[in-house]
């Protein structure tokens, strides 16, 4: 393993339905320089759609920042560009280090191990949205059920009002 695996997790963001690793990251776990690793992604473009890499909005990036705050002195001068599975799959193919190649196999692995789990977690969660719709459902019911106690429930006039009926001649009125 060239990487820990807890590394690799904190590195992995989701954005506009994908799960991503941004290439700074990448670039620091392929121990190049960013501005190397964008190099190599511009030259070779054609092998990267818009599925495979896109760069962040402003907006994006800004509300990034905020999470996880500058990284370096004066900050990140560029939005950065995010790499879904098969961008960070097709990056082995542009750089040809010995450690990208064995850090993109543990990316990918992982990346397979998070859709794995996602899949068999699928039935878990379809059952908990249905537990979860029948129980607002009976919300409403014992509502309805503690209104009715309610109205069973004797009024002040009713538990003050004396007793009819024979009494003997100790008892209370």
């Amino acid at each position: 393993m060239v990487v820990p695996e807890e590394v690799l997790i904190s590195k992995i963001f989701h954005f506009r339905g994908h799960n991503v690793m941004l290439d700074e990251d990448l670039a620091d776990l392929y121990e190049v320089e960013t501005k190397q690793l964008k190099r190599q992604v511009r030259r070779n473009i054609d092998r990267f759609p818009d599925d495979f890499m896109f760069e962040l909005t402003q907006e994006e990036f800004e509300n990034l920042r905020s999470q996880i705050g500058t990284s370096r002195w004066g900050g990140v001068r560029y939005v950065p560009m995010a790499f879904t599975e098969q961008g960070v799959a097709m990056l082995s193919s542009v750089l040809n280090s010995a450690r990208a190649i064995k850090v993109n196999i543990q990316i990918i692995r992982l990346f397979t191990r998070m859709r794995a789990m996602l899949l068999n977690y699928k039935d878990l969660f379809l059952k908990l949205e249905q537990l979860e719709r029948k129980v607002s459902a009976h919300d409403e019911d014992i509502q309805l059920i503690f209104t009715y106690l309610k109205k069973l429930l004797p009024t002040p006039e009713q538990v003050d009002r004396r007793r009819v009926g024979f009494r003997r001649p100790n008892e209370d009125q």
